[in-house]
């Protein structure tokens, strides 16, 4: 039995433990029971991808009982109906408007095969140029901490007016 048959076959038997049945979880997460039971036997072709397929999994564990972040998050590392790379929609995007996507995931992923967690070695600064608006507040800082330095005016003291 595979991983993903075992992730499959779990969230079923916590459905089946707590007593819901399909319709109920039709009725409140109005996902079509023919997807579902597709979901169960384990047949994904009709499933969403990306944003929707880990939706229908929150929902879905949500209504039987588990926790939906974990859920979603073993989901993601399974399937790649979960993929929370952006690279298949940047694809299409770039095939609507005919033209050669220049998509690079910096975030390929680690030496364990965990493609939400990049190694150090994918991290990079990038510095970009200086606008006028950083120019402006660098100028102010080094102007109020001079200020400072020279020691700034102490607030006046506050006058009270007594009235009778």
């Amino acid at each position: 039995m595979t991983a993903q048959e075992t992730f499959i076959t779990r969230l079923r038997r916590h459905r089946e433990r707590n007593r819901i049945s399909l319709e109920e979880i039709v009725n409140k997460t109005r996902i079509r029971r023919d997807q579902l039971e597709a979901f169960e036997r384990g047949d994904l072709e009709t499933w969403p991808r990306g944003i929707y397929a880990r939706a229908w999994i929150r929902a879905y564990a949500d209504v039987i009982g588990l926790d939906p972040i974990d859920t979603v998050d073993e989901f993601c590392r399974l399937f790649p109906q979960g993929d929370r790379r952006a690279e298949g929609t940047f694809r299409d995007f770039a095939a609507i408007v005919a033209h050669q996507s220049t998509y690079h995931d910096e975030f390929a992923g680690g030496p364990d095969g965990d493609r939400r967690r990049p190694t150090a070695s994918h991290l990079t600064v990038v510095r970009r140029p200086m606008t006028w608006r950083d120019y402006v507040v660098r100028f102010a800082r080094r102007v109020l901490s001079i200020r400072g330095a020279r020691g700034a005016r102490s607030p006046r003291p506050v006058r009270t007016i007594h009235t009778n």
